[in-house]
């Protein structure tokens, strides 16, 4: 079986939902928010102190 791509490392709410996906090929961090109340979606980056993104070592 193939190894997936994104895997969910984190996630809060059942309303407004916030996840983080990190990318196993690349180890990038992007946060995905979602709000129930307003119907929205959205994902971005998830950078550091210094606008740099977050990076999770991969194995």
């Amino acid at each position: 079986m193939a190894k997936e791509r994104f895997v969910e490392v984190y996630s809060q709410g059942l309303t407004n939902v916030e996840k983080i996906i990190v990318d196993t090929e690349t180890g990038v961090n992007y946060i995905l928010e979602s709000s129930a109340l307003t119907v929205g979606c959205g994902m971005s980056v998830l950078v550091d102190q210094d606008g740099k993104p977050v990076v999770t070592p991969m194995e």
